[in-house]
């Protein structure tokens, strides 16, 4: 009954099938949603598109890094070791809803960015998403 160690400290990441495809998807999200805002700035000269991609690619980001948070919270309480610690996940996804949307609604009021730019940069998260699968059937996992 001694203290293992994953018990410790925060519990190292299984061995999931797929994990490496999840931590690439915020990197790509970055790089995808930047390079298009970029691209936008420099070629189109439009900049005011160029930061609504440049904040929608952000918020894509704290939005997939949240709901990973939150997935590994439910698969956490899920487990039986974890049973002492419940954990309120509708709570965390409505908080998470509710933060994105308040963003989004400051951003569009205070900074006049077109919506149209804040939604394509959220899509950077979809579009790396695809491109995270596509590397992953390319260069499967061994």
């Amino acid at each position: 009954m001694g203290n293992h160690p994953a018990e410790i400290g925060s519990a190292p990441e299984p061995n999931i099938v797929g994990l490496s495809t999840i931590r690439r998807i915020p990197w790509l999200t970055l790089v995808i949603g930047l390079t298009a805002a970029a691209a936008t700035a420099v070629i189109c000269r439009n900049y005011d598109f160029a930061m609504g991609l440049v904040l929608g690619t952000l918020l894509g980001w704290l939005n997939f890094s949240l709901l990973r948070r939150g997935v590994a919270a439910i698969v956490a309480s899920a487990t039986p070791a974890s049973a002492a610690r419940p954990r309120a996940p509708v709570v965390t996804a409505a908080f998470r809803y509710g933060l994105i949307g308040l963003s989004l609604y400051v951003i569009f009021e205070y900074l006049h960015v077109p919506l149209v730019s804040l939604a394509l940069g959220l899509c950077a998260a979809g579009v790396a998403i695809i491109a995270a699968s596509i590397w992953a059937i390319l260069k499967p996992e061994e």
